[in-house]
């Protein structure tokens, strides 16, 4: 199985902002954790991270044919980019929609998210571990 992580915006900031709710570790920390997670199982994984809205519709959009799911953190895109939202429904990839926080106990508008509905399902709240979990999902 190949899967393809993606990441939004501010997440290459992973590490140092907001490290009370993202924790310390960097990105290409947690992206080498995923990469190990998936290789012991046999799988391979390849990451995408942009602060553009437009290259991530594009990631999805290529992922087809080419990938056997997403597993997707679209940082605050996720509450209002109905770009993204379609990207997704217009493909056959299924997608796993991942926060690392519990957006449920953050700001109101946070606990909204408008690609939940196109998405196979939505793990949050377990920091970095929530795209392990992500990950499993596709290996069941």
């Amino acid at each position: 199985m190949k899967l393809l992580v993606i990441n939004g915006v501010n997440l290459n900031l992973t590490g140092r902002r907001e490290q009370s709710v993202y924790g310390t570790e960097t990105l290409a920390e947690i992206e080498a954790e995923i990469r190990a997670f998936a290789a012991v199982r046999g799988h391979a994984v390849d990451f995408f991270q942009s602060n553009c809205e437009g290259e991530l519709c594009t990631a999805i959009q290529n992922a087809e044919g080419k990938y056997d799911g997403i597993v997707l953190n679209a940082g605050a895109y996720s509450h209002y980019s109905y770009a993204i939202r379609d990207a997704i429904a217009s493909g056959t990839v299924p997608v796993v929609e991942v926060h690392m926080s519990n957006v449920f106990a953050r700001e109101e508008f946070r606990r909204k998210s408008v690609l939940t509905e196109v998405c196979k399902g939505e793990i949050l709240g377990f920091g970095k571990k929530s795209y392990l979990l992500a990950l499993e999902s596709f290996f069941l």
